[in-house]
C-alpha cells in the first residue's frame, strides 16, 4: 500500500489517499508514505481531442510520444481524434489505436472513429463496426460533416449505439481560403474567416441532434455567436454539449499580426470580445469541457509563409496551467470547478466510466497532482512532443503538473517523489 500524505483534494481539504492494487483504499497502518503536502490533487484529467498522428509517418506525434506528452500534462485517458494516415474509419484502425495505447501504458487511448469514409464527408462510415470495438464519438475532425443528409444518416445510425458525434463546426463553402479571424482580416491582407460559419452549422446541428436524438457535441467553440446558440440549445433541451480549447481561453487574434505560424489554428484566434464571450461561457457551464485540440506538426511545416503553414498547436502538457492561470488565480473557478470540466464531464462525454470519478475509497487510482505555486517557462523543445508548435514560447505559467497516476501506476513523476 502506498499513501499520499497531505493532498489538497480537489483544493477542498487536506487528506491522505491511499492506493492498493491500483484503487483507492483505507489507510491499515502497513503503508509506504509518499510526502506530497502543498500539492493539489484532481482526478486524472480527460482529453475529448487528441490528435496522435498514429497511424501516420511519425514526424509530429506518434501515440508513444503523444502518451508522454499526456502524461505530463496529468492526463489518465486521451481521445485520439482519426485524422490519421489512413484515416481511422475502420475497426481494424481503432483496434489498433487503443491496443497500441495499452502497449505504451501511459494513458488509456480511445480511437474517435471517422464519420464518413476517409473524412470526405460523402459516404457514412462503418458505425457499426467501430462501435463493436468499443467506439463511442464520432467525428470528420478537421472537416466538417456539412451535407445535412450524410449528417442525418450518420445521426440515425449513431444514435441506435447510444453515441455522440462531435462536429468540425465550419461551413466550408463560408471559408474558402479562410486564414484569419475575420476581424483583422484586413490588416494583415489575408482572407478572413467569418464568425457565422461556425454558429450557423452549431444552430443545424442542434435542430437536428433534437430531431433524430442524437447527441451532438460542438468542437472549439471559439466565437460569441456560437457561444449564444450553444446557451439556445440547452434551454430548449436539445441533446448539445460545447468544448473550448486552452488557446481560444488564453489568446486573441491581435497574435495574427506577428505573421508567426505558430498562432495558425483552425478554428482561428478570435477577437478580445470573443475570447470574453467564452470565458464566460466556461464559467458558467454553457461550454462543458475543455479539449486541448493537441495539433502536433513537424516543424517546416510551421515555418515560412502562414498561408503555407499547417493549422494547429500543441496543447497536453500546458492545458491545466493555462485554465488554472485563467480561472483558478483569478478566483473565477475553484480546483473542483476546474476538474469537472477537464476530468468528469469529458469523461461522461466519452463514455469512460473509470475515469473523472470523484478521489474516494473504491475508485480507481486515477490521480493528477498538482502544484499549484511551481512557476515555469514553455519551450517547445522541452516539451515531451515529437512536434514544438507551442504557442507558448517563453510564456511563464503559475501551477504544473508534477506526478500523474493511472490505476495506481506512476506515469509522470516531475521530482521522483515516487521513487
Amino acid at each position: 500500500m502506498t499513501v499520499l500524505v497531505g493532498l489538497d483534494v480537489l483544493g477542498q481539504g487536506v487528506r491522505d489517499v491511499a492506493i492498493r492494487d491500483g484503487v483507492i483504499v483505507e489507510p491499515d497502518g502497513t503503508e509506504t508514505r509518499v510526502d506530497c503536502r502543498g500539492l493539489v490533487a484532481l482526478p486524472a484529467l480527460v482529453d475529448p481531442h487528441t490528435h496522435l498522428r498514429d497511424p501516420g509517418p511519425g514526424t509530429a506525434e506518434t501515440i508513444e510520444s503523444g502518451s508522454r506528452a499526456a502524461a505530463r500534462g496529468g492526463y489518465g485517458a486521451v481521445c485520439a481524434m482519426p485524422n490519421t494516415v489512413p484515416v481511422a474509419d475502420t475497426p481494424e484502425i481503432c483496434a489498433y489505436e487503443r491496443r497500441r495505447g495499452a502497449e505504451v501504458g501511459l494513458v488509456d487511448v480511445v480511437p474517435i472513429g471517422a464519420v464518413t469514409v476517409g473524412e470526405e464527408g460523402l459516404e457514412v462510415a462503418d458505425i457499426a463496426g467501430m462501435a463493436a470495438v468499443g467506439v463511442r464519438m464520432f467525428s470528420d475532425d478537421g472537416r466538417c460533416v456539412a451535407r445535412s443528409d450524410v449528417m442525418r444518416d450518420a445521426l440515425l445510425e449513431i444514435a441506435k449505439l447510444g453515441g455522440v458525434l462531435a462536429q468540425h463546426a465550419q461551413d466550408p463553402l463560408l471559408t474558402v481560403g479562410a486564414q484569419v479571424d475575420a476581424g483583422v482580416a484586413d490588416r494583415v491582407g489575408l482572407s478572413g474567416w467569418p464568425a457565422m460559419a461556425e454558429a450557423a452549422i452549431v444552430a443545424r446541428d442542434a435542430i437536428m441532434a433534437a430531431e433524430l436524438g442524437c447527441r451532438v457535441h460542438a468542437c472549439h467553440v471559439s466565437t460569441a455567436q456560437t457561444v449564444a446558440v450553444v446557451r439556445w440549445a440547452k434551454s430548449q433541451g436539445y441533446p448539445v454539449t460545447a468544448e473550448v480549447t486552452p488557446h481560444h481561453l488564453m489568446l486573441d487574434s491581435s497574435t495574427a499580426l506577428t505573421g508567426d505560424a505558430a498562432y495558425k489554428v483552425n478554428p482561428p484566434l478570435r477577437s478580445v470580445e470573443d475570447v470574453e464571450a467564452v470565458r464566460d461561457a466556461f464559467v458558467d457551464g454553457t461550454i462543458d469541457v475543455v479539449g486541448t485540440d493537441h495539433a502536433p506538426h513537424a516543424p517546416e511545416t510551421k515555418r515560412g509563409d502562414w498561408c503555407e503553414a499547417s493549422m494547429g498547436m500543441l496543447g497536453l502538457e500546458t492545458a491545466l496551467a493555462v485554465v488554472a492561470d485563467l480561472f483558478v488565480r483569478t478566483g473565477r473557478l475553484s480546483w473542483a470547478e476546474v476538474a469537472e470540466r477537464m476530468s468528469s464531464a469529458p469523461a461522461r462525454l466519452a463514455g469512460l466510466d473509470g475515469h473523472g470519478r470523484p478521489i474516494e475509497v473504491g475508485a480507481p487510482a486515477n490521480l493528477c497532482l498538482v502544484d499549484p505555486h511551481r512557476t515555469w517557462r514553455t519551450y517547445g523543445r522541452e516539451l515531451a512532443s515529437i512536434a514544438e508548435n507551442t504557442p507558448y514560447e517563453g510564456v511563464e505559467l503559475s501551477s504544473r503538473v508534477v506526478a500523474t497516476l493511472l490505476r495506481g501506476k506512476v506515469t509522470f513523476d516531475l521530482d521522483d517523489r515516487f521513487s
